[in-house]
């Protein structure tokens, strides 16, 4: 029985997170309109964490081959 109540409980829970959102999204007149907005954003975000990323990658490639040159001249 506990198991169950469990269970159930769970089933709840998982049905309160994902209606809780569509409910509150429904009273946007324009859903489509703010996905899109949404996933502009995000899309700057994702593509500016990248071009870091790569920089710091370039910049500890670069200070590598700096050490080696360094190492092999002494």
């Amino acid at each position: 029985m506990k198991n169950w109540k469990q269970k159930l409980q769970y089933a709840v829970a998982v049905a309160t997170t994902t209606a809780l959102p569509a409910i509150a999204m429904a009273d946007e007149s324009d859903l489509l309109g703010t996905v899109k907005t949404e996933l502009t954003g995000l899309k700057a975000g994702v593509l500016a964490i990248g071009v870091l990323a790569v920089g710091i990658g370039i910049a500890f490639a670069t200070i590598r081959v700096g050490k080696r040159g360094s190492n092999a001249v002494g």
